[in-house]
């Protein structure tokens, strides 16, 4: 008789549960509906899946997005189980052979979008099914006052109430704040003892705000010597995610975009392209990414402040699903906070709604200026227990020395009261800086004992100061449009002279060091030839964790292959030749070889590529090509892939050296992509590619853009 651990085993290749999925999944198997509330990369979806195998009949899973399903599917089937989607994309015969196949008993998983549910004829076939078990993903979208909030998701639990089969309900999500918790177990009619939280904690992530750099430059810097690793930018408006995407293009950076203004066929070839690792990095717009299930993403940036805490660390937490060690990046600007009010006014017409999202921004506008720790700051705000710091922080790993501002800091308290506390930032640092503006002379306030206490400082610089009193607990804030301060209990002490407030100085800039592992190279490689021939992403054939387990454990037979992480019997049975093969060749070509652990000098939360030369990485690439080896030998000698030796190529063309252009492009090669150029335009790679032979390159593709690239721009 198969059980949970049994399954987990053979299926999905792990030798325990994680903290919460076997108490999720006793639930289920014993009827009682419940919801799991666990960090992205916790392994939500085994709670499900396992079940799923288990019980007589179909799972239904209620998905938010077409990605999500298509995913998971992909990884279900590779592992041997049978699963499918109906959405959208498919057509009206491919619906109706579907869900003839549910039907059949064909499935153990279906997934559906929840808007499925609102046509009657589609829940009529549902009624048909032998459904023991429905699982509702990102259940936070049910919550008005949750960040993803979807309509259609509150229509769930009176569809499900129909089904003859009486489905038990598990409902599952990584962001909820106490509120949203509460909204899942009402609208679900699920017991809040049957409520599991295994903690928001993600302790492979280092958090890091960036506040006062270029941004641009550096985002650009951190990409160029990020360049094996995949990453997503976020940014908040589509202008910005343009201007960005032009520039880390024009690097020769394989990079996309995605937000809302582009068409459905674009966006879904840019995020296939960045699944399947063509393109390293994608910028985009809040609009990306829910249930995008790429597992080795090492970064996440965000550009400009996030509108809330729950969209941020959901959107960070795309970082290190694998639970490889990974970062996420936020760049501050105070204009920031100016842009996401303006997109809260506008969208948010409900008053008490805009009062509410207005509140979330200020929460996250603390989370920027606080000096504590920063995981610890995130963990507070979703209720989850705190006990120490997190010690990889930039906060944490702040080795400034802190100074006693709580001189300056009982003026501002003070100068608060002395106004009556009914006026905002910007005013109260006029009032202190001693500005003489038309306002502060109408209300007398340059009559105040603490009117330009802080006249050495510019009003900027008070500003911030006074941001940090609040993120620190000294200033409440009220809410709204005109939000106003008040001195809080905490600020009430440091007046009496009962508290102190200390400060650190202005933070330097550093770095952490990485050295890549020839091995997993050579062993990406490998993965990437096997997703390709089956047309799925690199991360659905192994995750990185996989293949650095791989690389740690040296497996050259099948018995030791079962050993690595991921690797269950169905995987080993279709993946592991290529891949045992694969660590045999390295090892005899590379007999000194031991398994290399990542260098790292800890300092502020960044990171560059060692590089022992002087010149950078792309141009030794290049000198290695023009004495003659191919790309192959080349990412070969050097660990990299051949598409990023490619990506070297034309960096260093773009950049003015020379190159006999017959090594690259014959005649007839030319003329076949110069035709493609003609039907379908320039602006993306794919469609040209699909026009042209099989046997020519997305490579040669660029260097002939880039070689006719005059002729082009004066056409």
């Amino acid at each position: 008789m198969s059980t949970p651990n049994h399954i987990l085993k053979h299926y999905f290749g792990y030798d325990t549960f994680r903290n919460g999925q076997k108490e999720l999944i006793d639930n289920i198997l014993n009827g009682e509906h419940s919801v799991g509330i666990m960090p992205t990369g916790g392994g939500k979806s085994i709670c499900y899946q396992v079940p799923a195998i288990l019980l007589e009949g179909v799972t239904v899973v209620i998905s938010p997005l077409i990605s999500l399903m298509k995913d998971q599917v992909d990884a279900l089937t590779g592992a041997g189980i049978p699963a499918t989607f109906i959405n959208s994309t498919l057509s009206f015969r491919e619906l109706e052979e579907r869900m003839e196949e549910a039907r059949r008993g064909d499935y153990k998983l279906l997934y559906i979008a929840p808007e499925r549910l609102e046509h009657t004829s589609f829940l009529e076939f549902l009624k048909s099914l032998p459904i023991p078990l429905v699982a509702v993903d990102e259940a936070h979208c049910l919550s008005q006052w949750g960040h993803d909030f979807r309509p259609s998701y509150l229509n769930i639990y009176n569809c499900v109430n129909e089904l003859p089969s009486n489905p038990t309900i598990l409902a599952l999500t990584a962001t909820a704040t106490p509120q949203v918790q509460n909204d899942i177990l009402h609208h679900l009619h699920i017991p809040s003892e049957n409520k599991v939280i295994t903690g928001f904690k993600r302790d492979n992530l280092s958090f890091s705000v960036m506040k006062g750099v270029d941004r641009k430059k550096w985002v650009s810097d951190y990409v160029q010597t990020h360049e094996e690793e995949s990453g997503i930018i976020y940014a908040a408006t589509r202008k910005e995610v343009d201007n960005l995407y032009t520039t880390l293009e024009r690097k020769g950076i394989a990079v996309g975009r995605y937000h809302a203004g582009l068409s459905d066929s674009i966006r879904k070839q840019q995020q296939d392209e960045f699944l399947n690792d063509e393109i390293r990095v994608i910028v985009a717009t809040n609009a990306f990414g829910m249930g995008i299930n790429k597992s080795n993403v090492r970064y996440v940036i965000h550009y400009q402040l996030p509108k809330n805490m729950e969209g941020y660390y959901q959107e960070a937490g795309r970082a290190g699903r694998d639970g490889l060690d990974s970062e996420c990046l936020l760049l501050f600007s105070p204009q920031d906070i100016q842009t996401q009010r303006y997109i809260i006014e506008m969208n948010a017409t409900d008053p008490t709604f805009q009062h509410q999202e207005l509140l979330k921004l200020r929460e996250m506008t603390d989370y920027v200026h606080t000096e504590s720790c920063l995981q610890n700051y995130i963990l507070e705000y979703f209720d989850d227990d705190v006990n120490e710091p997190c010690g990889k922080c930039s906060n944490c790993l702040d080795n400034r020395d802190s100074v006693d501002v709580t001189k300056e800091a009982q003026m501002v308290l003070s100068c608060i009261i002395r106004m009556g506390e009914r006026f905002g930032t910007s005013m109260v640092s006029q009032v202190l800086t001693g500005s003489k503006v038309k306002k502060i002379l109408q209300f007398g306030f340059q009559n105040l004992s603490t009117y330009g206490l802080l006249k050495t400082k510019n009003q900027k610089d008070v500003g911030l100061f006074i941001d940090y009193l609040i993120a620190e607990g000294f200033i409440n804030v009220s809410g709204g449009s005109y939000p106003t301060l008040q001195v809080s209990q905490d600020g009430k002490e440091v007046l009496t002279g009962n508290k102190t407030v200390s400060r650190k100085q202005p933070a330097k800039e550093q770095k952490v060091l990485v050295k890549e592992d020839g091995l997993f190279q050579a062993l990406k490689l490998v993965r990437k030839t096997i997703a390709e021939e089956e047309g799925v992403p690199p991360f659905i054939i192994f995750s990185d964790a996989s293949l650095q387990d791989m690389c740690i454990k040296l497996p050259t037979t099948e018995e030791s292959f079962l050993t690595v992480k991921g690797v269950g019997e169905n995987k080993l049975n279709r993946y592991g030749k290529p891949f045992i093969e694969g660590i045999v060749e390295y090892l005899q070509d590379n007999p000194d070889h031991a398994p290399i652990v990542e260098k790292v000098e800890e300092r502020q939360g960044t990171h560059q590529t060692v590089n022992n030369s002087d010149q950078p990485s792309y141009l030794i690439s290049f000198d290695m090509y023009r004495e003659g080896l191919d790309f192959s030998e080349i990412a070969k000698s050097r660990g990299m892939s051949k598409t990023t030796i490619e990506n070297h190529i034309i960096r260093s063309i773009e950049e003015g050296q020379e190159i006999d252009w017959s090594e690259i492009l014959t005649l007839e090669e030319e003329e076949l992509i110069s035709e493609a150029v003609k039907e379908v335009g320039t602006q993306f790679l794919r469609p040209i590619k699909e026009k042209t032979a099989d046997s020519i390159s997305y490579f040669q593709i660029k260097a002939f853009l880039l070689k006719n690239r005059n002729t082009m721009n004066a056409g």
